[in-house]
């Protein structure tokens, strides 16, 4: 036995003090009452994991997103994943949607325009009185010049149904008026000439930039500047031929004014067609018909200046 001061060896069972558990715990039975399998036996501090626990599973690291080159899908399949992503076919479809809007508004409006001239031309009673009464020219004449403004200034109306239609329609009108009455005062030979040319002009130049990898929307400040001489060199003209009708002034403005607005019919039609530099909203397609319309129906006056006769 040992002294009542010293604390009991390990060796004396007490069953107060059962000593310190056994490494590796209690064990427990095999099967618990009621049929359920026991539980693995709860690991010790600084103990190893015993074999009733999985080892411990290595670090998951996420793969990247963002493939570098040679990394990643291979070249086929990378190339062809770039070539037709979903955001590829959306905008594209977008863009030809958009084409194909403005085209069939472009088309409406030079039927309608087509309908004027041709009652202007072919239907005498109308024909004289527009030649009497010059006022049909100039009241035309400035609603044009006005709903422009208006679709071309104030953003909103142009994007916004039904207004966007009708400053389209109006415009449209007032065009028709314009060209009909100055379709009146040449022969009729002469304004059917005039529509044939313009027609080709502007189906080749359609053409061309459908084809051509030329971007003239790169071109933005030489076209202002071409803009800007034509709109001085018809105002001279104007005041020019006002007082004194001088016939190779009047063919020289007309021929620069028919290969400016060729130029401008090319820069207007890429900005529709888009993948260049600078491109029109699909939002805009307003915009973009009276743009191209516009060019249109100057190409055809100045052609007819160029080719007719009064009458």
């Amino acid at each position: 036995m040992s002294s009542p001061s010293a604390p009991p060896p390990y060796e004396d069972r007490n069953p107060l003090y059962p000593g310190p558990p056994p490494q590796g715990g209690y064990g427990q039975p095999s099967v618990l009452p009621g049929g359920y399998p026991a539980y693995p036996a709860y690991p010790q501090p600084g103990y190893g994991h015993p074999a009733g626990y999985p080892q411990p599973m290595p670090p998951i690291h996420p793969m990247p997103m963002n493939y570098g080159p040679g990394q990643g899908y291979d070249a086929e399949e990378r190339a062809v994943s770039e070539s037709f992503g979903p955001g590829e076919w959306d905008d594209r479809k977008v863009r030809h949607t958009f084409i194909r809007k403005v085209y069939s508004i472009i088309s409406i409006q030079l039927l309608i325009t087509v309908a004027i001239i041709a009652i202007f031309t072919f239907v005498k009673p109308v024909g004289d009185f527009v030649r009497r009464n010059l006022f049909v020219y100039y009241v035309s004449y400035h609603c044009k010049n006005c709903n422009w403004t208006q679709v071309f200034v104030a953003p909103l109306p142009r994007r916004r149904f039904p207004w966007n239609i009708i400053l389209l329609t109006l415009f449209t009108l007032a065009m028709g008026f314009m060209t009909g009455t100055i379709s009146s005062v040449y022969e009729t030979k002469a304004v059917i000439i005039a529509m044939i040319i313009t027609a080709v002009v502007s189906i080749s130049v359609t053409i061309f930039c459908f084809q051509t990898k030329v971007d003239f929307t790169s071109c933005t400040g030489l076209f202002c500047v071409l803009g800007i001489v034509m709109m001085v060199t018809g105002i001279v003209t104007a005041i020019v031929l006002s007082f004194k009708y001088i016939y190779w002034l009047h063919m020289v403005y007309a021929a620069l004014g028919a290969i400016c607005f060729t130029l401008f019919l090319a820069y207007d039609t890429q900005l529709v067609l888009g993948n260049r530099k600078h491109t029109i909203s699909p939002e805009d397609y307003i915009t973009g018909a009276l743009q191209i319309y516009t060019d249109i129906i100057y190409i055809f006056t100045f052609v007819l200046q160029l080719v007719g006769d009064r009458n």
